[in-house]
Formats: C-alpha cells, sequence, structure tokens
C-alpha cells in the first residue's frame, strides 16, 4: 500500500463520515513532527525542547 493510497482513502473517509474536526488535529500533528525532524541537529534544538 502506498504512502498516496493511504492519504486518498483519509481523505475519503473525512468526506463520507463528516470528520472535519479531525483536520487540524492532523495538520497539527504532521507540524509538530516535521518540526522536531527538522530542528533535530540544529542549533534551535534546547529552544525546541524548551517548549515540551
Amino acid at each position: 500500500m502506498s504512502k498516496l493510497s493511504i492519504i486518498s482513502e483519509f481523505w475519503h473517509f473525512l468526506r463520507v463520515r463528516k470528520k472535519w474536526w479531525l483536520v487540524p488535529i492532523v495538520l497539527a500533528l504532521l507540524l509538530l513532527g516535521a518540526l522536531i525532524v527538522f530542528a533535530e541537529g540544529s542549533a534551535l534544538s534546547p529552544f525546541i525542547y524548551t517548549l515540551f
């Protein structure tokens, strides 16, 4: 199963079940994950870790 099929299946689930409140939660989790991955080896690490 490819990543695109998972995304399209999730989009179809949101449309059919009308679970639009899940969109901000998923976006926030994706942004938080991206922030952690990109700041892992940078000089910003001490400042990001103080947020948690």
